[in-house]
């Protein structure tokens, strides 16, 4: 169509309109094929680095900001000076968030719970993370992270999609469109919620395909028998007649995709096909009643219950083999402000075996070598008390200057800590990693150049790491 006449030129036919321009003949059947590989991935050429390490991820999401140093990296400073104030030099003008910017002392308080090295690699860990610790030497811990987000909305956000403004596509979306699907039956992306779980909301946008096609969105599944919403017939309707509709409902669109050469239907033809395979696929593949009582065992009886963090951990894996290469999982309840020791033992009872067991079973089943196993938040804690001070029942506010997340698997050098914080937990003072680091990372590890995915939208090219970001190569094996 002619923008300025309003007419259809003969040399400005789209692809579409040409092949359809043969009526029921070839052309249909070539535009059959195209929509047939609608989940196909862009020619990969242009940001290939390469063979990858990783084949999938699955992201065991913490929201809230788990507390670093009542984790991973351990501070015995902070209980040497507990309850002195937090030195300026050491704060260096950091901006607080409106929680703690007021009080009039910034009190030191150590952590309440003991720590210790473990594995061959003498990785530090605090008591509550028994399992964790039983597969230290599988794992990359890296204290160094950090962001400028402070606060849980942008925060996640940041984390999930390379920016603090909604909008951008997430982590999951952009691997969808840079590698495709391998199995046509289930989503590339799909997206795992800890049920009944209190804490900072989790909004869908989090999982959004953004300016990307909408076939890229991550797909939620949902711990009853409609693991995904209206994929099921309604009473009455049966798998021959739906299979009738959607053949008609094709018809349709490719009439209206002729004239238009809009996308969106390409995409809208694509999902409804997708959910029509997915009536079968998705049943089998959440059945967790398959799996032996070992694995139960394993993972916790926790595993048990759908939609607990055990059970999606378990879920993760089962997805893992039937080839979803994007599995996240979000699991509330770290904003600790108040309570933390209790808090903390409450959070890793819930999360520590099932995390390590996920480790161990992909590890058996010879996955963990292209499987990218990452755990973290959104940024950290403070060391200093919010509110009244009280070493026995305290809060930490949020801390975005460093954090600590772990990586296993997918080419990520097991047994190592890399980066350091300064002795009061507050500062990165070598091997800094920001949120753009990690995410060109994991791309590296999935054989991306992060910097040339792109994908061109309102006049620029966008990706997930944005104008920044490099490969931590440390990390690597």
């Amino acid at each position: 169509m002619n923008p300025c006449t309003g007419h259809e030129s003969p040399l400005g036919l789209s692809r579409r309109s040409a092949l359809a321009s043969f009526g029921g003949g070839l052309g249909s059947l070539a535009l059959g094929n195209l929509l047939h590989d609608a989940n196909a991935a862009p020619s990969r050429s242009g940001y290939l680095t390469g063979a990858p390490k990783a084949k999938r991820v699955i992201f065991l999401f913490q929201a809230g900001g788990p507390s670093h140093m009542d984790l991973f990296d351990h501070k015995p400073r902070l209980r040497e000076e507990q309850g002195k104030e937090l030195p300026a030099s050491i704060r260096m003008g950091q901006r607080l968030t409106g929680m703690s910017a007021n009080q009039a002392s910034l009190p030191l308080v150590g952590s309440p719970f003991e720590f210790a090295q473990h594995g061959e690699s003498r990785q530090w860990m605090c008591d509550q993370l028994p399992y964790t610790a039983k597969v230290a030497d599988d794992i990359s811990v890296i204290n160094s992270m950090y962001t400028e987000a402070i606060n849980h909305g942008p925060g996640v956000t940041f984390m999930q999609s390379g920016s603090q403004i909604a909008g951008r596509p997430s982590i999951g979306s952009w691997l969808s469109y840079g590698l495709g699907s391998t199995n046509e039956n289930l989503p590339s992306f799909v997206v795992l919620v800890t049920k009944d779980k209190g804490g900072q909301p989790l909004v869908s946008r989090l999982w959004g395909s953004g300016f990307l096609p909408g076939k890229h969105d991550g797909v939620r599944f949902r711990p009853d028998k409609d693991a995904v919403l209206y994929l099921n017939n309604p009473e009455g309707l049966d798998r021959t007649s739906r299979r009738k509709m959607l053949d008609r409902l094709e018809e349709l669109h490719l009439h209206q995709l002729a004239k238009s050469g809009d996308d969106a239907l390409e995409t809208r033809i694509a999902q409804y096909e997708m959910g029509f395979r997915m009536q079968t696929s998705i049943p089998e593949v959440t059945d967790l009643t398959q799996e032996s009582d070992s694995t139960f065992d394993l993972y916790g009886e926790d595993a048990r219950k759908p939609g607990t963090f055990a059970a999606n951990c378990l879920l993760a894996r089962r997805l893992a083999e039937k080839g979803v290469q994007f599995i996240q999982l979000y699991h509330q309840g770290w904003d600790q402000h108040g309570g933390v020791p209790s808090g903390i033992k409450r959070q890793c009872k819930e999360t520590d075996q099932a995390s390590a067991a996920l480790i161990t079973d992909l590890k058996q089943r010879g996955m963990l070598d292209d499987t990218l196993v990452i755990w973290g938040g959104e940024f950290g804690r403070t060391n200093y008390c919010q509110g009244k001070f009280n070493p026995k029942n305290f809060g930490r506010d949020h801390h975005p200057r460093c954090f600590s997340i772990w990586m296993a698997g997918g080419g990520v050098r097991g047994g190592y800590t890399h980066g350091k914080t300064d002795e009061y937990g507050y500062n990165v003072v070598d091997g800094g990693v920001h949120i753009h680091d990690f995410h060109a990372t994991l791309l590296h590890l999935l054989g991306i150049d992060h910097e040339r995915l792109t994908y061109q939208y309102q006049g620029r090219h966008f990706r997930l790491t944005d104008v920044h970001g490099h490969v931590v190569k440390e990390i690597l094996v």
